[in-house]
């Protein structure tokens, strides 16, 4: 059961229109048809064509993207060392002398051992080292923001070109395939003195 509105008494009415004088509308007031005579078939006419209102097609986010794996190689230091011997080394022909494997710590805990690893190397005259960091596990569903995969990894080339470690390493290379590829670098060392 619904009641009719009451509408407003003249009071009111004069307050709604002082109001709404002072209202400025979002959207210009369309004007209201009148009634009048219905036209009849003979004098319409055709309205003019109107392109239809815009629908956006359905997408899925990264529907069209592409797929490019993110890059984990780090750019290539300059070459500090003997060519003969670079090349030997990244043909996976040398052998490293000694090696330590970070999988599985923490970056912290990574950090301290290297140092003290590749101190301990330098101190024993070992030139040739392998280190293994891993290539970092990767999730499932990345997302549409990109992350860095293995944190070793990306950290490794920073802590040696930093002190005390910058001044006993020469060379850092990725490792050849039969040493670890490119969850492994090899790292030179300078001459004992």
């Amino acid at each position: 059961m619904s009641r009719k509105p009451r509408g407003l008494n003249p009071e009111e009415e004069r307050l709604w229109r002082k109001v709404a004088e002072t209202a400025t509308p979002l959207e210009k007031p369309q004007p209201k048809p009148r009634p009048g005579p219905k036209p009849q078939a003979a004098q319409t006419h055709p309205a003019p064509d109107r392109p239809a209102p815009y629908k956006p097609p359905a997408f899925r986010v990264g529907e069209t993207a592409r797929h490019v794996p993110p890059q984990h190689t780090p750019p290539a230091p300059p070459l500090r060392m003997d060519k003969k011997s670079f090349t030997r080394m990244k043909r996976g022909k040398s052998k490293p002398e000694a090696r330590l494997d970070l999988h599985g710590m923490t970056a912290a805990a990574a950090h301290t051992a290297l140092t003290s690893f590749l101190l301990r190397s330098h101190g024993e005259g070992l030139r040739l080292v392998l280190v293994i960091t891993g290539k970092g596990r990767g999730k499932e569903d990345r997302g549409p923001i990109p992350e860095r995969i293995g944190i070793l990894r990306q950290q490794l080339p920073h802590w040696i070109s930093i002190p005390p470690l910058n001044h006993i390493v020469l060379q850092v290379s990725e490792a050849h395939q039969r040493h670890g590829g490119s969850g492994a670098f090899y790292v030179y060392l300078t001459r004992r003195r």
